[in-house]
């Protein structure tokens, strides 16, 4: 890749807007579900998923669950719904992810994943 090509790809990437939203985790040996919000979807089910690999996760409940259930095959990531307003600014994002993730929390009998 030449300098003018890998410029190019680089402010591309700086560019990119990650998606803003609420995602589940769900075991699906028992129905337990997390819900959580996130300012960054792409890296939030690598996030997840890689401290619950390590035994390190936050939620006692979900690392014990994960821990019984078979791992990454046990669980379903799942992205609930997506911010599609980008007019919003910081704290309108920050507003908007509290009120979807409690409606979220309420609406599928969940537990927060943080």
């Amino acid at each position: 890749m030449d300098k003018q090509s890998r410029r190019e790809a680089i402010r591309e990437y700086k560019e990119r807007k990650t998606p803003i939203g609420i995602f589940s985790l769900r075991c699906t040996a028992t129905g337990a579900t997390w819900v959580g919000a996130s300012r960054n979807l792409d890296g939030q089910r690598n996030s997840s998923f890689f401290s619950l690999r390590q035994g390190s996760n936050r939620t006692h409940a979900m690392q014990a669950a994960w821990k019984a259930n078979g791992g990454e095959e046990g669980f379903e990531f799942a992205v609930v719904e997506l911010l599609e307003n980008d007019e919003l600014g910081p704290l309108g994002r920050g507003s908007w992810l509290k009120e979807r993730e409690h409606h979220w929390l309420e609406a599928l009998s969940a537990r927060p994943a943080f």
